[in-house]
């Protein structure tokens, strides 16, 4: 019997697929005053998109994901690979 303790599974955001990489980001989408939505990356800085809809802003983030990395490529640059987040709300008295 091994005493040994659990080993615990890292996250893995780059998957291998028969055609290349997939790449997991964590993208936030906030409603914005036009009445779609603002996505940002913040793995990924300077990478923002928008949409009209939530369908929409969320197709749009792929694209500009796929071509921030295909970038990121072309210049021989390393592609950011993502840390576990958490996102929490917090509440402040000021």
């Amino acid at each position: 019997m091994d005493n040994a303790p659990p080993t615990r599974r890292s996250y893995n955001p780059v998957v291998k697929n028969g055609r290349g990489k997939i790449y997991e980001y964590t993208a936030f989408f906030e409603a914005n005053e036009h009445g779609g939505y603002t996505v940002t990356v913040p793995a990924l800085p300077g990478l923002v998109t928008e949409g009209k809809n939530l369908e929409h802003a969320r197709h749009m983030a792929r694209d500009a994901i796929r071509c921030y990395i295909e970038g990121l490529k072309k210049a021989k640059e390393p592609i950011p690979v993502e840390k576990e987040t958490a996102q929490l709300k917090l509440s402040v008295i000021a």
